[in-house]
C-alpha cells in the first residue's frame, strides 16, 4: 500500500529506519527505473525484430521462387527456344524479362521505403 499512515497523499510519511534503509531504498528506485526504462523496451524492441527478421526472409524466399518460376515459364515457351534443346536465338530473352521483373519490384520496394521514411519523418 502506502508508507503514509493513514493512507492520504497530503499525510506525513512515516519515518525510515536510517541511511541504510535511504540507501536500499534508493538503490531500488534506480534498478526499477532502469529495468522499466531498458530492459523492457528492449524486450519490445526484440520481438518486433524478430516478426520483422522472420517476414523479410519469407518474402524474400517467396519472391524468388516467383522469379524462378516465371523464368522456368518464359523459358518453356516456344518463341524464345525456336524448338531445339540448346535454345534459340531468343534463349536470353526469358533471363532478361526476369531481370527486369526483378528490378521492378526492388524498385516498387525502395519507392514504398522512401516515402514511408519521409512520412515518418514530417511527424
Amino acid at each position: 500500500m502506502s508508507d503514509r499512515p493513514s493512507g492520504r497523499p497530503w499525510s506525513t510519511p512515516q519515518q525510515s529506519q536510517g541511511a541504510g534503509a535511504q540507501i536500499t531504498e534508493l538503490k531500488d528506485l534506480v534498478v526499477g527505473y532502469a529495468k522499466q526504462e531498458t530492459v523492457d523496451p528492449l524486450r519490445t524492441l526484440g520481438r518486433y525484430l524478430g516478426y520483422g527478421l522472420a517476414g523479410s526472409i519469407f518474402l524474400g524466399l517467396g519472391l524468388s521462387l516467383l522469379l524462378l518460376a516465371l523464368l522456368r515459364g518464359l523459358q518453356r515457351i516456344e518463341v524464345f527456344n525456336d524448338g531445339t534443346i540448346d535454345g534459340g536465338t531468343f534463349s536470353w530473352a526469358p533471363y532478361g524479362i526476369t531481370a527486369v521483373v526483378g528490378a521492378l519490384i526492388v524498385g516498387l520496394f525502395l519507392a514504398k521505403l522512401t516515402s514511408t521514411m519521409k512520412n515518418r519523418g514530417n511527424r
